[in-house]
């Protein structure tokens, strides 16, 4: 079994960012954006799509905001509309259904990227943090053609995946795990525990090419 180990960040800037600021001096996000977050899953046929309010100016959404592509200088930060929600410093966007209980199913087409990261985080994250580098974010990531689960900057190598097209992401709130599933098998790759003590929503970084999620689907069978 192979132990967690803590290193640097492994998220990269992304593009041209708002000037950052000192740790000591990082904002949350407002009460007023909490507020905003009200699309809440009630099923576990979880549809969501991404919420453009979240992005980074470096990612454009497409193919009615289920899809993700990166670009390297992105927009002007200036260009593009304040919003608290909004990550400011890396290139992540968020779903925008919120869960807080239950088992949900999703997929994503991976085909086209080379580095970036799938599965949950905290609706209300810090917006100056990364998923995966944040306690309050636990993904799947691949980079330099090799697949790891991180949360809180502790990173564990995931191995016997390959390059797959599309992967499945299994998020169980109750039972506080989410999986990266091979769809072809199927089967559960890897388990991410983690002890969620707030409402989660989907969550993607993505540093190279783009992505396309894929909702609304039903757990295969297996699973369980």
């Amino acid at each position: 079994m192979a132990i967690p180990i803590r290193i640097f960040p492994l998220c990269r800037w992304a593009g041209r960012t708002l000037s950052s600021q000192s740790a000591g001096h990082r904002r949350e996000v407002s009460l007023s954006a909490k507020r905003r977050f009200i699309c809440t899953s009630t099923g576990n046929h979880l549809q969501f799509r991404l919420d453009e309010r979240t992005a980074h100016s470096s990612l454009d959404l497409f193919k009615k905001d289920t899809g993700i592509i990166y670009r390297m200088l992105g927009l002007d930060p200036s260009q593009v509309q304040d919003d608290p929600e909004r990550f400011r410093e890396w290139a992540v966007v968020l779903g925008d259904k919120t869960i807080s209980s239950g088992r949900h199913y999703w997929e994503v087409t991976v085909k086209k990227s080379q580095e970036f990261r799938l599965g949950v985080a905290e609706a209300l994250m810090s917006r100056d943090e990364c998923v995966g580098t944040s306690s309050s974010s636990w993904v799947f990531g691949y980079a330099q053609r090799k697949w790891f689960a991180m949360t809180g900057s502790k990173v564990v190598p995931v191995t016997l995946v390959g390059k797959p097209d599309r992967v499945g992401i299994l998020l169980d709130y109750d039972a506080r795990f989410v999986g990266l599933v091979d769809i072809e098998k199927p089967r559960i790759i890897h388990t991410l525990g983690a002890r969620f003590t707030a409402p989660v929503c989907p969550a993607f970084g993505l540093w190279d090419g783009e992505i396309l999620t894929h909702s609304g689907l039903e757990e295969p069978d297996g699973l369980k």
